[in-house]
C-alpha cells in the first residue's frame, strides 16, 4: 500500500522514473482506493524497499514480470490485477492513470468547497449525485478515484486548520497542485469562511435524551511521522485555525463535559456499581480548572479514572489542543488518565478514550500542542 500510495502522490512517470522501470505492457494492479491501474512490476519493486530491515528497491534486473510472477504474487496479496494488450487499442490505454489536470483540480476543489458549505450551515445535499453531475468533466474518472480525492482535499484542509466535509477522512499523499488549488480558491471563497467560524463559535447544548450505549467508538489510529515545518505552498489567504477557535468555544466544552459526566454515570450504574456512579465528580466546575482533568470517575475496582475531555462538532480526525499542564499530568499518572474525545456532538454525539500518556495517540506538537492523527 505504501507504494501505491506514492504512485499516487509522484504520478506514473514520475514514478516509473524514480524506481528506473519503464511502462507495464500487460499486467496492472489496482489501486483499492483510488481505481488507479499501476504498473504492476515498478509497486512490487518499490514496494521491496518498505520491508523490515530492507533499505533499497528492487530493481528491473533483478526479478521478471508477468503473470507466472508479480500478478500471481499480487492476486495472493488480495489485489485486483487487470491485464490489458496492445490488441486492445484506446480502451486499455483510457484504463491505465493519467495525473489530474489543472481544469479537473478547478473542477473536484470547487465542488468540494460547494458542498462544505452546505455542510456547515447544516443544510443537505447528494454526494453521489454531485459526483455523477461532476464526472463527465473530469474524463470519465472512477467513482473511487473521485472519491479518493475529496479525501485528498479534506487532508490538505485539516492540515490548514479548516474543518473537513464530513465523510471524507483526510488522505495523506497529497499532490503539490492540488494543495495550490485549494489555497488559491479559499482566497476568493468568503463563504468558507463566515461558515465555518459561525459553526465552530454556534451555541451548543447537551442532548436532553440519548441511547448511551451507541455512544463509544474506537480511537483513530495514529499516523505517526517526522515534524517538518509546512512549505510555502501550504499558506493559506485564511489566517484563523477553526480548531483553535472551536476549542476556545467554552460552551461546546462545558457541554461536552456534561455529556461525558452523564455518560460515566450511565455507564457505572449499567454495570451495577451505583453507589460508584453517583460519586463522579464534574471537578472542572466543583474545584475550578486546572487540575490537569475533567471529570473524577471510577474504574470497575473503585480505583479513580481522571477524564479530560475535548470536545468538536465535527469528526473523529479533528486534530484538538491541551494545555502543558494537562499533558504533564497524563504523564505523571498516566495509569488513571483518560482523554475522552467527543466528535459529531451537534449531529450525533459519539466518543472514544485515550487512557494514559497523550504523546503515544496522536502527533503532539510541542510548541502549540495540537494534537493530531495524520
Amino acid at each position: 500500500m505504501a507504494a501505491l500510495a506514492e504512485f499516487h502522490q509522484l504520478g506514473r512517470e514520475a514514478f516509473l522514473k524514480r524506481y528506473g522501470f519503464k511502462p507495464a505492457r500487460d499486467y496492472f494492479v489496482v489501486d483499492p482506493f483510488t481505481g488507479d491501474h499501476c504498473d504492476s512490476k515498478a509497486v512490487i519493486g518499490a514496494a521491496f524497499r518498505h520491508l523490515a530491515g530492507v533499505d533499497a528497491p528492487l530493481s528491473a534486473s533483478e526479478f521478471s514480470g508477468g503473470a507466472a510472477t508479480v500478478a500471481v504474487r499480487l492476486r495472493e496479496l488480495g489485489f485486483v490485477i487487470i491485464q490489458h494488450s496492445l490488441e486492445d487499442g484506446p480502451a486499455a490505454q483510457a484504463g491505465r492513470p493519467n495525473a489530474w489536470t489543472q481544469s479537473e483540480l478547478e473542477l473536484v476543489v470547487a465542488d468540494y468547497l460547494d458542498m462544505l458549505v452546505l455542510d456547515l450551515n447544516g443544510q443537505s445535499f447528494n454526494k453521489a449525485e454531485r459526483r455523477r453531475r461532476l464526472q463527465p468533466l473530469l474524463h470519465q474518472r472512477s467513482d473511487a478515484s473521485i472519491e479518493f480525492k475529496r479525501r485528498n482535499i479534506s487532508a490538505v484542509l485539516q492540515g490548514l486548520g479548516i474543518p473537513p466535509l464530513r465523510g471524507y477522512l483526510p488522505a495523506s499523499n497529497v499532490q503539490r497542485e492540488l494543495v495550490e488549488e485549494v489555497g488559491r480558491q479559499l482566497g476568493s471563497r468568503k463563504d468558507v469562511d463566515t461558515s465555518a467560524l459561525s459553526a465552530v463559535e454556534r451555541p451548543t447544548h447537551v442532548p436532553d435524551q440519548y441511547d448511551f450505549s451507541k455512544v463509544r467508538s474506537d480511537a483513530p489510529k495514529v499516523n505517526h511521522r517526522t515534524a517538518e515545518p509546512s512549505p510555502a505552498y501550504l499558506r493559506t489567504p485564511i489566517k484563523r485555525d477553526y480548531f483553535e477557535r472551536e476549542a476556545s468555544n467554552r460552551k461546546m466544552g462545558l457541554a461536552g463535559e456534561e455529556f461525558v459526566l452523564r455518560y460515566e454515570q450511565w455507564r457505572l450504574a449499567h454495570l451495577g456499581l451505583g453507589q460508584l456512579a453517583d460519586k463522579v465528580e464534574h471537578v472542572a466546575v466543583t474545584q475550578g480548572d486546572g487540575l490537569g482533568y475533567d471529570i473524577r470517575s471510577y474504574a470497575l475496582d473503585g480505583s479513580e479514572r481522571h477524564l479530560e475531555v475535548k470536545t468538536t462538532a465535527f469528526g473523529q480526525m479533528t486534530p484538538f489542543f491541551v494545555s502543558s499542564n494537562e499533558e504533564r499530568f497524563s504523564r505523571d499518572h498516566a495509569e488513571s488518565f483518560v482523554l475522552c474525545r467527543v466528535f459529531d456532538f451537534r449531529s450525533s454525539p459519539r466518543l472514544f478514550e485515550l487512557p494514559g500518556q497523550i504523546a503515544q495517540h496522536c502527533n503532539l506538537d510541542p510548541v502549540t500542542f495540537r494534537a493530531s492523527f495524520q
